[in-house]
């Protein structure tokens, strides 16, 4: 890619689910300025049956139409190099992609992972560091039928490299990304990922638990409470890695709201009632969201609870940092996904009592 020919990218889409499906569609109807081609692969034969039958139908907070594309089952093989490959696979299948889609990418070609979780030093190892880009997803999809893409809140994404250095084919991501959602450039994406990686131990995990949209967990107090302390271990293990954590969505501060040693003893303090009020705000701005590793159960696919919860356990362990809420919860996913027990609210209300022993007095 040369600074030059920002109006020639091609792009590869691995993964078409909620998130690589509603990307694929807002690419392919947008203005083709920003690209030349756009190839997109899935290896679900119903989800590429759909599309190829009838387009990408896009919902949710999308307004509901249909956008003409088609998905491949592989990569043509005549397909000339790729200025960017999309990795949107669950982040159990992120290094297996990597490997099978490396030789498609041009000299100066990198891999975006939009993945949860710490997905870019996983693909560095295999295509190089300088080759990775992280694509931090600000924003929820689902895919409610094959081939039916529900995007369930607004927002965009913050890019940058693992070095934190900033170079022009960031700019050169961002303008094409921007055609579905504001886009920040950022010298900082271990904080920016670690911050993430706190909420989505928190709202994944316990969605998936839970077996319901974030909108009614967030309203039950014991759910924002394992929701404090899941970010509050996670803090702890980023915090130990010498991480800076970024605040989300330029507001959220997970430094703020982890859990001092205090208010995990006391029964209450304004500063509690504060950290519950957020949440609830949260639950409210982002109802509709519903956890990937939930319908990734109801599949029967592989959870990606080792790549949020299991991540902060095995780091955690690596400086004798305590995570037992993380993994009793990385625990009980996966316990979900072997049959045993049901996603219910129930279920998270386990989680809640059996930890109930490492918190003070009920709040």
């Amino acid at each position: 890619m040369s600074d030059n020919n920002i109006h020639a990218q091609r792009v590869l889409v691995i993964g078409v689910g909620g998130i690589g499906g509603t990307v694929s569609a807002m690419l392919r109807e947008h203005d083709p300025s920003t690209l030349s081609e756009l190839v997109a692969v899935s290896t679900n034969p119903a989800i590429t049956a759909a599309v190829n039958e009838r387009g990408f139908l896009l919902t949710g907070v999308e307004e509901q139409r249909s956008i003409p594309g088609r998905i491949e089952a592989e990569v043509p093989a005549d397909s000339p190099p790729f200025d960017w490959i999309l990795l949107a696979v669950p982040p159990p299948h992120v290094e297996e992609a990597a490997r099978k889609h490396a030789a498609h990418l041009g000299e100066t070609g990198r891999m975006v992972c939009f993945q949860n979780g710490l997905c870019e030093q996983r693909v560095a190892a295999i295509v190089g560091e300088e080759r990775v880009v992280g694509a931090i997803v600000g924003w929820g999809g689902s895919m409610v039928e094959p081939g039916v893409f529900a995007r369930t809140s607004h927002g965009g994404f913050t890019v940058g490299r693992l070095d934190g250095q900033l170079d022009p084919g960031l700019s050169r991501l961002a303008l094409l990304l921007e055609i579905i959602g504001p886009v920040k450039i950022t010298e900082n994406l271990a904080g920016a990922r670690w911050s993430k990686l706190a909420i989505n131990c928190a709202i994944s995990t316990l969605g998936t638990l839970g077996g319901d949209r974030l909108g009614p967990l967030m309203r039950y107090q014991f759910i924002r409470r394992l929701a404090l302390e899941l970010m509050t271990e996670t803090v702890a293990v980023a915090r130990a890695e010498g991480v800076t954590l970024e605040k989300v969505s330029g507001t959220l501060d997970l430094d703020w709201l982890a859990l001092d040693e205090e208010e995990r003893a006391i029964a209450g303090s304004a500063s509690l009632v504060a950290k519950h009020g957020l949440l609830l705000a949260v639950g409210a701005r982002y109802r509709r969201l519903r956890s990937s590793m939930l319908s990734a159960i109801e599949r029967g696919r592989e959870p990606s609870v080792d790549f949020l919860c299991g991540e902060v356990v095995s780091r955690g362990e690596s400086y004798n940092i305590p995570t037992p809420v993380n993994a009793l919860a990385r625990q009980m996913v996966w316990a979900l996904h072997e049959g045993e027990g049901a996603p219910a609210l129930e279920t998270a209300r386990s989680l809640f009592t059996q930890t109930a022993h490492l918190r003070g007095p009920a709040e």
